[in-house]
């Protein structure tokens, strides 16, 4: 009988002790509670290239997962495609220039400007040191290459050509296409436009010396911002400030590791295959990203007077129709990351 009860007794304490694992491990097996991600989509003003490759390694740095987005890059052709995407509903947000930024309001599209990604101008006036181009003044009867006549290179041509007292009538501009730098090397062109990484590119297939006028020296409008619709802006205002947290810490780890970017771009960029290139590009775009006032202010810094500068200039130059007011369409949201 005795040992009839001692039995049972270990009987009973071995059943509370499994039952305790038990019920130990049951929290561990539970599958994790995950929040489902807010997705966001970003119309860019190109295909995915090397100086946006902090836009292009979520997979493997998660600058827009850990704020839980799942961010779509939608590529384009140009600044007007990314409008065109946020117009039609295809996109949450505008990679885009500000002159396509002027066409659209132009024609009364209600927009907002919400951060400046390269608030340096990179556009540039290219000669051959023989051809003794030193100054706005000298391109007076010249004839000048551009990548088309609906390009930011043609855009800022005039911009810089206003500076100087000129107009278009006072140069002949030739559309050459984005292998702009063959024509200015075989002397069919006295100068071609272009952008800071097209020099580079084309100091790399043999350009030699060479004088370089840069637009910024005369007008430094910002090369890139982000727009949204009015709609958007209304709406969607918390996702949009999570997308702008992202992008900004996105921005500050490709200033601040540029080697990996450029390592990093061999996969994800479709120009990316030259890691020493890369890294060139790369330095030249973060070059780009930083100003004195977002050395004061932070990362997408915007200046509205400097929009509203050139929004007066496109008006002048008679690219745009209507006055139009900066004030009213400029909204500072990267004070707010």
């Amino acid at each position: 009988m005795k040992a009839k009860n001692i039995f049972t007794s270990l009987f009973l304490s071995m059943s509370v002790l499994l039952s305790a694992c038990a019920g130990s491990e049951t929290p561990n097996q539970a599958a994790p509670v995950t929040e489902t991600p807010e997705k966001i989509r970003m119309a860019s003003w190109s295909k995915p290239i090397t100086e946006q490759t902090n836009l292009l390694v979520d997979q493997e740095k998660g600058f827009f997962k850990d704020k839980g987005l799942e961010m779509t890059f939608i590529p384009g052709a140009g600044g007007g495609d990314a409008i065109k995407n946020i117009l039609s509903g295809q996109a949450d947000i505008a990679f885009t220039d500000p002159g396509s930024l002027f066409f659209a309001l132009d024609k009364g599209e209600k927009l907002r400007v919400i951060y400046n990604i390269y608030p340096q101008n990179v556009f540039n006036v290219v000669s051959l040191k023989e051809n003794n181009i030193t100054k706005p003044e000298d391109l007076k009867g010249k004839k000048i290459g551009v990548y088309s006549l609906s390009s930011g290179t043609r855009q800022n041509l005039l911009v810089l050509l206003h500076q100087a007292g000129l107009t278009e009538k006072d140069v002949t501009i030739v559309e050459t296409g984005l292998l702009n730098f063959a024509p200015l090397m075989q002397g069919q062109v006295d100068a071609t436009a272009a952008t800071d990484t097209g020099l580079l590119i084309g100091k790399q297939k043999g350009l030699g010396d060479v004088n370089v006028l840069e637009v910024k020296d005369f007008l430094n409008v910002p090369s890139d911002v982000f727009v949204v619709t009015e709609k958007a802006y209304q709406e969607k205002k918390e996702l949009l400030d999570k997308f702008l947290e992202a992008y900004q810490i996105s921005a500050q780890w490709m200033i601040e590791n540029p080697e990996e970017a450029a390592s990093l771009a061999v996969k994800h960029a479709i120009d990316g295959k030259d890691e020493n290139m890369n890294l060139e590009i790369i330095k030249l775009r973060n070059a780009s990203s930083l100003s004195p006032v977002t050395e004061e202010k932070g990362l997408g810094a915007l200046e509205t007077e400097v929009l509203q500068q050139a929004a007066d200039t496109y008006k002048k130059l008679g690219l745009i129709e209507h006055d139009l007011n900066m004030s009213d369409v400029v909204i500072d949201l990267s004070s707010n990351q």
